[in-house]
This record gives C-alpha cells, structure tokens and sequence, in this order.
C-alpha cells in the first residue's frame, strides 16, 4: 500500500529536499513522484523503494537534463541527456554511463553514430563532420580512431589502418573515377627551427608514400570487372 506525501526543505535534519508523490509502507518513495533536491535539481518519475527506478526526467540546475530509463539512481537502459553547451546523446546508459549503441550530437553538429563503453567511444562507429560532410567509418578504441577505418569524402576515400586518430601504414584512396591509389602512410621527422640551445627541433609528420596505381573497366551486365596496373601518382 501507498499513500502520497511530501519532504519540505525546512524538515528537520532533512537533507532529501521537497517530495511530492508516491510511497510504500515503510514510507519510503515508490511509485511516480516528484523531488526537488537540495541543490535546485529537479526529478520526475518513477521511485522503487527510495530510489529513481523506472522512466524519470531530471533536470539540473545548470540546464543540462536527461529523459530515459533509472535503475537503482542510476542512468540505465535507454535515455536521452541534452547538455548545457547545445549537444545531446541519444541511446543506451549502463550504470549511469554511455553504453552500447548510441547518437551523439556535438555542440558544432558533427554527429558520432556508433558503440560506446564507459563514456567512450569504443566498437563500430560513424563520425560525421557536418561542416564539410566528410565521414570516418570504422573501428573505435577508448575515444579513438584504432584498427581498420575509412575516411570518406564527396568524390574519394581512403581506407586503410588507424592508430591514435591517425592513418599509418598501407591502404589505398579510392576515387569515384573508378581508380585506386595504392601506398603507405609513414611517420616522417621533419626540422623545425633553432631551439634556444642551440640544437634543431624536429617534429613528426604523416607522409603518403604512394606505390600504384589501379584502374578498372567499366563493368557490363553479366561481366566481371578487370583491373589495370598503372604508373604510381602523386598523393592526392
């Protein structure tokens, strides 16, 4: 059985905030209620023997708030939290963190559409970078770019491997025209300018090594494609 109650501020040694809504016989809040923290937080929805526990919506006071899933005061299941600075996260909470599949909209409108663990991004992912409509598809390792990946763009891409948010070693640009350009990303040490010691500073860059230069036929019905090797260009 349950009755309906409310927790005012000026309680004494009451440090729960205002509640108004739903509670079970050891007067603990259950069912669907409503809570004013102390901290000016507000929460709405569902409690399970004094805790947020079901569909809820928090708001916070700094403006931030999230619509979804609670378990035991936890995040968990699927809820969507809009941040101060304008970007919003759209999918799958465990443990009060984003887990599992999910759409996160930054402040600038780039989108990552994909797997996470532990707040991270982490697993199968798309990046889309909404100012120039470029897109990195691939694998995703604690927040970066790892392993297998392609970059796409309007009319090429690459594909090739990733470490540290960066391509390096072999992979190929592939363009609309119907041509590869085979090759390897290198780390290369460039000089930089005098240091104060006297000694020369140096700093790492990516160079594209290119090899190769494949072009295919275009393919008829009933035909399979076959391929051309041509003379190794210039990176693009």
């Amino acid at each position: 059985m349950s009755d309906v109650g409310s927790d005012d501020l000026d309680d004494d040694q009451n440090t729960l905030g205002k509640y108004e809504g739903g509670r079970n016989e050891e007067g603990e809040r259950h069912g669907f209620g409503k809570a004013l923290l102390p901290n000016g937080d507000i929460y709405e929805g569902e409690y399970e023997n004094g805790k947020r526990h079901g569909q809820g919506t928090y708001r916070f006071k700094n403006g931030a708030r999230y619509v979804g899933d609670y378990n035991q005061n936890l995040k968990h299941g699927q809820g969507t939290f809009y941040y101060p600075d304008g970007s919003k996260y759209e999918g799958s909470w465990a443990q009060d963190l984003r887990q599992g599949h999910g759409v996160y909209t930054y402040p600038n409108k780039d989108t990552y559409d994909g797997e996470w663990l532990q707040h991270m991004r982490h697993g199968q992912g798309i990046y889309h970078y909404h100012e120039t409509g470029s897109k990195y598809k691939g694998t995703w390792v604690n927040g970066n770019m790892e392993s297998a990946g392609e970059y796409i763009h309007s009319n090429h891409r690459y594909k090739g491997n990733f470490v540290n948010n960066k391509p390096i070693g072999p992979g190929k640009y592939v363009f609309d025209g119907g041509c590869e350009q085979h090759g390897e990303y290198r780390q290369t040490n460039e000089d930089g300018a005098e240091g104060e010691q006297g000694e020369l500073a140096s700093s790492t860059v990516l160079q594209w090594i290119p090899k190769c230069v494949t072009s295919f036929t275009l393919q008829t019905p009933g035909k399979k494609t076959s391929g051309e090797v041509l003379q190794a260009g210039t990176g693009p």
